[in-house]
């Protein structure tokens, strides 16, 4: 007998500005259906510049990603309010290591794989992604939390116009809400500036911006691809013509072309290519 789909929140950290927690969309499962016993799992941070989390990158993409056969996992992480109150780097980081080891920990109540994780992150969410797969085993997140090695080291991150660099083509505000008084130290900004954190052990990565977004410059996405380049760290780059800032799933509500779309399609081919599904 097939059960139903649940939604479950769950509390993983309470902060000064905020209640931290890890919503969980599950499908339903089967023993007729051995695929929904183990299904693979999406990780999902929303944008925001670390000021907020938007529902629009929450929510919405979770409910796709269950669609296309995925188990779904969003993170309301720490922010940071206009009035200063919140939280700085790398408290975000370690909340996202808290969320992996949270879902592999609990991997068969969850019914996923645990070894195909993933993380998808959007604008500021993207940087959170970013930072989780290249700093999974840093002493960031080691000296804040007892697990093995590579236990937060997601499969693969999905980047959807991402905020990368806090150098020339940095979203300032984003930086401003992550480092608080730290903002203007170079070693600081250094820290969190992510093509300069890329490795040989940053995981794979599947990367997609426009060319007239206005909010995040995508020369800093560029500026990432060509880090992972150079590393050899397997990639898929789509760079859309046109395209504002924010698109998330760029469905029809969005009133945009339609053929952005397609960079869920494309993402399927890449997860297959890999061997990942």
């Amino acid at each position: 007998m097939l059960t139903v789909p649940t939604i479950e929140t769950f509390t993983l950290a309470k902060t000064k500005s905020k209640t931290v927690t890890l919503t969980a969309y599950i499908a339903g499962t089967s023993p007729n259906i051995p695929t929904s016993l183990a299904r693979r799992a999406v990780l999902i941070f929303p944008g925001g510049g670390y000021y907020f989390c938007s529902e629009r990158e929450a929510e919405p993409v979770a409910l796709a990603y269950l669609a296309a056969g995925f188990n779904t996992f969003v993170l309301d992480y720490s922010v940071t309010n206009k009035e200063g109150i919140g939280e700085k780097f790398p408290t975000q980081l370690i909340e996202a290591a808290m969320a992996m080891k949270f879902i592999r920990d609990n991997a068969e109540k969850f019914h996923i794989d645990p070894k195909y994780v993933f993380v998808n992150g959007y604008s500021a969410g993207g940087h959170l992604a970013a930072s989780l797969g290249t700093l999974y085993n840093s002493e960031y997140v080691t000296s804040a939390i007892d697990m093995p090695e590579n236990y937060a080291r997601p499969t693969g991150m999905v980047l959807s116009y991402p905020v990368i660099t806090s150098g020339k083509y940095a979203h300032k505000g984003s930086f401003v809400y992550l480092l608080h008084e730290d903002k203007n130290d170079p070693e600081k900004r250094l820290e969190v500036s992510l093509e300069t954190r890329v490795t040989k052990d940053t995981v794979p990565a599947f990367i997609w911006h426009t060319m007239t977004d206005e909010g995040v410059n995508p020369a800093s996405t560029l500026e990432y691809a060509k880090r992972l380049q150079e590393l050899s760290i397997n990639y898929e780059l789509h760079i859309y013509p046109i395209g504002r800032h924010g698109l998330g799933l760029a469905d029809k509500g969005d009133r945009l072309l339609p053929y952005i779309q397609g960079w869920a399609e494309l993402l399927t081919k890449f997860l297959s290519l890999h061997n990942f599904i």
